[in-house]
Formats: C-alpha cells, structure tokens, sequence
C-alpha cells in the first residue's frame, strides 16, 4: 500500500511539473529594440504604446532579434520589412501583409520613413552622394531592396568623378538599404569611400548636428528638439511583426500587439 501511495504521489507531482512546464511554454516572449532605437520609438508610436513591458527582452539590432525569434517558437519581435528574411515568418496586421503595395496605400498601417539627416552645407562628395541616393539609380535600388522609393520621377545620376570620404552613421533598419547605395555609389566613384557605422537613429542623428558625421540614418522622423538639423525622407519601410515558423498564428490586430506589448496579454492561448 505505502508502494502504490508513493507511486501516485510521484505521478502526481510529474503531472503538475509537466501542466506549469505547458503553462509557462505558452507564455508570449516579447522582443524589442534597445532606447533611441528609430525603429523602437516609430513602433511604439503608431501602435499607440507607451513603453514595453518590463519583462521584454530587448536586442540591440535588427540581426538580433531575427536571430531570437528563429530560435524561439514563444516569441515576438518587429524588424524593418526590408531585412525580413525566411528565418522568421511576418504576421499579418489587421488581415493586411506588409508590401511596397500596401505601405504605399496606406492600408498597412505600421510604417515609417527612412530619413537621411544633414547639416547646410555639405562638402562635395556628401553632396554627390546626396544626388545620388535621390537620382533615378538611387531610388531603383531603393526599390529592388525591397524598400518603397520616394522619387517616382527621379532624374538620371551624372557621374563627377568625385573623391573624398563621406561618414555616415545611425540607424541598424536603415544601415542595410544605405550599405547598398555605398557599393553602387563607390562602383561609379572609385575614388570616393563612404564609411558607415550602424549605431541607431539617435546617435546618428546626434553625430549629424555635432558634425562628427556628414549623414545620419534616422528610421523615425527628427522630433522638435532636432530642428538644428535637416531630415529628407529618402525611402519608406514597413516595420514588420515577426512570428516564429513554428507559431501557428499568421494574423494579428493592432490593438493585440499593443495588448503584447503593454503586458495586458501574457500568453498565445488568450490569442483567438
């Protein structure tokens, strides 16, 4: 009898271990972006968000939070559309997928600019690849990077020969499309070199008014206390939810994904 006693009390406890373990494994994992991360405060913003909750584990990039959510079948995470790859799967948002199309109509509501900051008076060879970024070449790559061009009617790009160094830095979302525009840039300039830094927004923002850098990369739009410096969208971009392969959801609304990340819903099960 003590035997049989023992045995059920054993079974018992492996069954409450085993229903917290499913318990807990169905808790919702929330990523996000480090502060003075463009692409954090654009997110935060348009889902109407004041800050994560406390549990959220932040990334400090892009790369990053891809990486987490491709190993984590419980987590989720926002990246720019344009790094998305097939390691991860982006959600719908409100029934609507992310594209060129749909940020371009406006029905897929988290999206954003990319915006080049800058100080008056650029040397020559900031301002040559200014000229370039928003020529015809420019917004072409803009657009094959899977980004949406800003310049529908851009005029062809004239090459200078120009020479020099032009440093750039801020944002990791706006860092992929920028090293893009460097190789282009530098095929055509042989003699010129663009060195980037991938930062964040706010430092590149800051590096552009101090004038420690030509260019920042901001993927948010400057705030009134950086009026001291000059911002021109150079491309839009949606910011993606991104959803484990593994997670079986594939839609979500706006309001639950500030439910996530306000703390309100803890667990996948709660999301129908």
């Amino acid at each position: 009898m003590h035997l049989t006693v023992r045995n059920c009390l054993v079974a018992l406890g492996m069954l409450v271990t085993l229903s917290a373990c499913s318990e807990s494994g169905d808790s919702i994992n929330v990523i996000t972006r480090e502060e003075g991360s463009g692409t954090r405060e654009a997110f935060q913003k348009i889902v109407n968000l004041e800050d994560p909750v406390q549990e959220a584990l932040i990334q400090n990039g892009t790369d990053q939070i891809i990486s987490y959510i491709a190993d984590d079948p419980y987590g989720i995470g926002y990246i720019s559309l344009g790094s998305l790859n097939d390691m991860v799967k982006a959600a719908k948002v409100d029934g609507v997928s992310p594209s060129e199309e749909t940020i371009m109509n406006g029905s897929y509501k988290i999206s954003r600019p990319f915006v080049l900051v800058y100080r008056e008076g650029l040397k020559e060879a900031a301002q040559d690849f200014y000229d370039f970024i928003f020529s015809k070449e420019g917004q072409d790559l803009v657009k094959k990077a899977g980004y949406v061009p800003v310049k529908q009617d851009a005029p062809s790009y004239h090459v200078k020969e120009i020479s020099g160094t032009v440093n750039i830095s801020g944002s990791t979302s706006v860092g992929p499309l920028m090293e893009q525009l460097k190789e282009a840039y530098e095929q055509l300039n042989p003699n010129a070199q663009i060195d980037i830094t991938q930062n964040g927004s706010s430092a590149g923002i800051t590096g552009a008014a101090q004038g420690t850098n030509d260019f920042g990369m901001s993927s948010r739009e400057l705030t009134e206390n950086e009026k001291d410096v000059t911002g021109v969208v150079m491309a839009l971009d949606g910011i993606v939810v991104i959803l484990n392969k593994e997670n079986p959801l594939d839609d979500v609304s706006l309001s639950t994904i500030r439910d996530i990340y306000s703390g309100k819903l803890l667990n996948w099960k709660e999301i129908q």
